[in-house]
């Protein structure tokens, strides 16, 4: 934790040296872009203990506010702006829960925006605080009435591996490894991708396609995660890590920029963001470049199962980019939002 926290501040060093103000725009993945895990731990480290009791609503706000600049670097500025988001400059708002209900009053949720949510106790004094983005946000509501669902769908062709593809998007061309291309994959599969640890999306081809053919014991129809989790861990393996790890978060597998899907039936769940978007994704820059959700590359798995083994069929492998070349995408997105979401309550945990 000493490492991690150690870790953190360099950011807050470097934006205290940059002068920026919390309004100042900044490039996602850039040097002065706090991740969304570092951003937790600092602020968590400066917040928590905080005494809020007896203040009015304005001037609890007004102490968070004050609290979260000093904990990254920001000089505090005489008025808080009613900007939206409140922290333009690492787009993201802050929310003070005492229960698990949180509300969010007169605007959307913003997938790509991050959400500070802030546990205080019965006695006002700041527990713990958890950083997640609008599409996990979303995610957290069990009513069914905040989705905002894409959807495609997948025909079998004639051939049982598809290389939608045959390149990567030209921002990610300049930042891949060229050969040859160890068997081994040295660092986790979610940690961040790196220039000299990105495979072509060639070389991730050859090395996927050697999983047609190959079974895996069903947990069940209504087991679906269960067995996406199994189909993570196998081309984890396959693309040559030592180890399984998955944090739940997009994509799967972030080290390679991979995210995978096992499809027994033809429509394809794609979740909050389309595939073909250009929002930046929340990872640090490569050589100064943006990762975006279309150059994440997708390997969409089909397979067959007797209800007892699922056996892999057919492999589909393109990038965001050029997914809707192979892909039909649904019309008549499902959009209802309703503003008061229910967090778990382990949330905090």
């Amino acid at each position: 934790m000493i490492k991690k926290m150690r870790q953190a501040q360099s950011y807050v060093e470097a934006i205290s040296r940059s002068g920026l103000s919390i309004y100042d725009p900044i490039e996602v993945g850039s040097l002065l872009w706090i991740p969304i895990g570092k951003l937790e731990i600092l602020l968590n480290g400066r917040l928590q203990g905080t005494s809020l009791q007896g203040l009015p609503l304005r001037t609890r706000s007004k102490v968070i506010k004050s609290k979260v600049c000093q904990a990254l670097g920001y000089p505090m500025p005489k008025v808080f702006k009613r900007t939206k988001p409140r922290f333009p400059g690492q787009n993201f708002d802050t929310y003070v829960q005492k229960s698990n209900n949180l509300q969010i009053w007169n605007e959307e949720v913003s997938l790509t925006r991050r959400y500070v949510l802030i546990r205080v106790s019965e006695d006002d004094i700041v527990e713990q605080v958890k950083v997640i983005n609008g599409e996990t946000l979303a995610s957290l509501d069990t009513t069914g009435t905040l989705t905002q669902k894409y959807q495609a769908r997948l025909s079998i062709g004639v051939e049982s591996k598809e290389l939608i593809t045959p390149n990567d998007t030209d921002n990610l061309q300049a930042i891949i490894r060229s050969g040859p291309y160890p068997s081994k994959i040295k660092r986790g599969p979610t940690e961040y991708p790196t220039a000299g640890n990105l495979l072509p999306i060639q070389e991730m081809y050859r090395r996927l396609s050697k999983l047609i053919g190959k079974s895996f014991f069903d947990a069940g129809s209504d087991q679906e995660r269960i067995r996406g989790a199994e189909l993570h861990r196998i081309v984890c393996r396959y693309l040559g890590y030592a180890d399984f790890k998955d944090d739940g978060k997009f994509p799967d597998i972030r080290n390679q920029l991979l995210e995978t899907k096992l499809q027994t039936s033809p429509t394809i769940d794609l979740g909050l963001v389309l595939p073909s978007s250009q929002e930046p994704l929340d990872i640090p820059q490569i050589q100064d470049r943006t990762i975006r959700h279309c150059d994440v590359r997708y390997a969409v798995f089909y397979a067959q199962t007797d209800g007892a083994r699922v056996k892999l069929t057919h492999l589909f492998l393109t990038t965001g980019e050029s997914f809707f070349r192979r892909f039909r995408q649904f019309q008549g997105n499902i959009i209802n939002r309703k503003l008061q979401i229910p967090l778990p309550r382990n949330f905090f945990d």
